[in-house]
């Protein structure tokens, strides 16, 4: 009876055997470790909500061929010791790839434990898509091959704004203010530089550090702003910290221009409201009133969808690009998938992207803009209902704000 079924049994194995492997669809989970409470919490909620729109459309059109992607949010609460405690619960629920932005100090914590974990577990690498943390270390000194920034960086964005302030010649006095952690410093470091540089003539008349997330009243800081006879006011500030700075000087009447980073992030529209029209300025990727108003079916689903406003391009990209990505490379495999994203281009809705080989920062065009009324012609777009929106004053070409890079990248293998 044995021998009767062992030719069976020795012709099932050897065809199995040679069979070409059959290719399973992938359910890609991202963890996106991002403060989600507390007062920079509706800013994390907002991107989570982008996140999870933009994956459904790209699942349904099957952008990572038969793979779909899900990305599932885990409150950091801010702090780079609990997005350390978080990551390690993701990589322990199978998770490969990560998501983050808010905060150059917690993505400087997670890139080095990302750093530690795939040298530590070959086979298990996990690959960081920055979405919004800024600081130009995590693409210079601290660059990964594990690690892909898609919002350009804060040296790359101060570029481009002090350009743009270099043609003013009423600039006389620039106030500084910022976070006192990584982003504020470099803020502060790149606009004292290239001021310098462009504009010799500009006094910065104040300079000013606090702690991110404490300050409740920043009525002090705008009476010394105040008192210094500032013209223009430069901050990174964002969240909370930025929307209770502008309200402070709206109740102050401050008459100083502001030159932000974020004043089209959630809360500091409202905060701004009238009071901060044709005197509040905005360096971005990307608005909804841009040249040709490209993404404005995105800002109306999100519209009705979520009842807020679409503003994080990064999102958009990340999910295009990482499913263009597993698709072409035709693996969900992380060290693939990353070598698929380097040099990648990508049509955005800015114009078009590219993810640099040598640090990984993705190149890109830049706007900067003024908060402005609606007039259904340049602005046809308000955020937060306010009735106000943002004009572009000028599209500033990728090579303009591009910038040199020191990263010394240290590549894995590369798959067959």
């Amino acid at each position: 009876m044995t021998n009767q079924f062992r030719p069976l049994l020795i012709a099932l194995s050897v065809a199995a055997a040679c069979a070409a492997p059959v290719a399973h669809a992938e359910n890609v989970k991202v963890a996106l470790i991002e403060t989600l409470s507390g007062s920079f919490g509706p800013i994390g909620q907002n991107e989570l909500q982008t996140f999870q729109m933009f994956s459904e459309t790209a699942n349904k059109q099957k952008l990572a061929g038969d793979n779909t992607l899900e990305f599932v949010g885990f409150d950091n609460k801010g702090s780079p010791q609990e997005s350390l405690t978080q990551l390690k619960t993701v990589i322990d629920q199978g998770y490969r790839y990560i998501t983050q932005g808010n905060g150059s100090g917690v993505a400087l914590a997670l890139i080095d434990a990302v750093n530690k974990h795939n040298e530590r577990n070959p086979g298990k690498e996990v690959v960081f898509l920055n979405h919004a943390a800024i600081d130009p270390d995590l693409t210079n000194s601290k660059c990964s091959f594990w690690h892909f920034r898609f919002d350009a960086n804060s040296d790359m964005k101060m570029e481009a704004l002090t350009s743009f302030m270099a043609k003013d010649m009423s600039i006389k006095k620039v106030y500084i203010i910022g976070q006192n952690y990584a982003h504020g410093l470099q803020v502060t470091r790149a606009a004292k530089e290239y001021l310098k540089r462009k504009r010799p003539d500009i006094q910065v008349v104040g300079d000013d550090l606090h702690p991110i997330g404490q300050v409740k009243d920043f009525s002090p800081y705008i009476a010394k702003i105040k008192a210094s006879g500032a013209d223009t006011v430069i901050t990174g500030n964002w969240g909370a910290d930025l929307a209770l700075l502008i309200k402070a000087g709206k109740d102050a009447d401050l008459k100083a221009n502001f030159y932000t980073y974020y004043a089209g992030t959630t809360g500091v529209p409202t905060a701004m409201g009238a009071a901060g029209a044709d005197h509040v300025k905005m360096v971005a990727y990307w608005h909804p009133n841009n040249e040709t108003f490209s993404g404005k079916e995105i800002v109306e689903a999100f519209k009705k969808k979520y009842d807020g406003d679409f503003y994080t391009l990064a999102t958009y990209n990340i999910v295009e690009m990482l499913s263009r990505a597993i698709k072409t490379s035709k693996s969900t495999d992380p060290i693939k998938v990353a070598y698929a994203l380097e040099g990648m281009k990508f049509n955005s809705l800015n114009g078009e992207n590219e993810m640099r080989v040598a640090d990984h920062q993705l190149q890109q065009p830049l706007y900067v803009a003024t908060w402005s009324k609606v007039d259904g012609k340049t602005v046809k777009y308000d955020q937060e209902n306010t009735g106000y929106g943002w004009k572009t004053d000028q599209k500033v070409e990728t090579y303009v704000a591009t910038q040199p890079t020191s990263c010394q990248m240290k590549r894995p293998p590369k798959p067959s």
